[in-house]
């Protein structure tokens, strides 16, 4: 089982690209972002890699961070989702905007993604909804191991969070009211804004 690969990017296509490693050339499928992200040919690059052994292929699919390679992990446990499917999803909203419409059961923005139509969308929303929070911290909070003082957004979901509404209700209300009030939003905006997204 292939969990990881480090070598140089041999080439690219549309889905896929070949990794060099020792002089072996692996073809690893990847989302579009995923893709867009890499390095030029020549250039060194390590993937997290999900191995899928089947009676007639083996497929290597590969990602540049752990939390993609997780998304990808639940999204195959969704009915009607494969491996391709699961990268159309991530290639066309990320994992965090994946996470935003989930928790806020935005079935229009899951549309997005080439092969999910209103009913696979519902099902994303159903079967994921309860799961999303280990894997949805908000988007533009994403700090860095050695990040400790959390920002006004992270404060605002707490604060929420101890006035009694759900972690994800929370996360939802805050990510909506920092996009209307832009990133210099302070804590006490958005909690303002938050509070006036979960009376809507």
């Amino acid at each position: 089982m292939i969990a990881r690969l480090a070598g140089t990017v041999d080439s690219t296509g549309r889905d896929s690209m070949i990794v060099d490693v020792g002089g072996v050339g692996y073809l690893v499928f990847c989302s579009a972002r995923a893709l867009a992200r890499i390095p030029p040919p020549g250039h060194a690059v390590t993937l997290h890699i999900e191995t899928h052994v089947r009676e007639d292929h083996i497929h290597l699919y590969g990602f540049l961070d752990a939390r993609e390679r997780d998304w990808f992990r639940l999204l195959l446990g969704v009915q009607g989702i494969g491996g391709r499917l699961a990268l159309s999803v991530l290639g066309a909203l990320g994992p965090e905007r994946l996470a935003e419409a989930i928790a806020l059961e935005d079935r229009t923005v899951l549309t997005q993604a080439d092969g999910v139509g209103p009913r696979l969308a519902t099902r994303l929303v159903t079967e994921l909804k309860d799961k999303v929070e280990a894997l949805a911290p908000l988007a533009h909070t994403a700090a860095s191991p050695t990040d400790e003082a959390a920002t006004p957004a992270d404060d605002a979901v707490s604060a929420l969070v101890h006035l009694g509404y759900g972690r994800l209700e929370a996360v939802g209300a805050v990510r909506a009211a920092s996009r209307r009030l832009g990133e210099r939003a302070t804590l006490e905006s958005l909690v303002r804004g938050g509070l006036k997204e979960l009376a809507a």
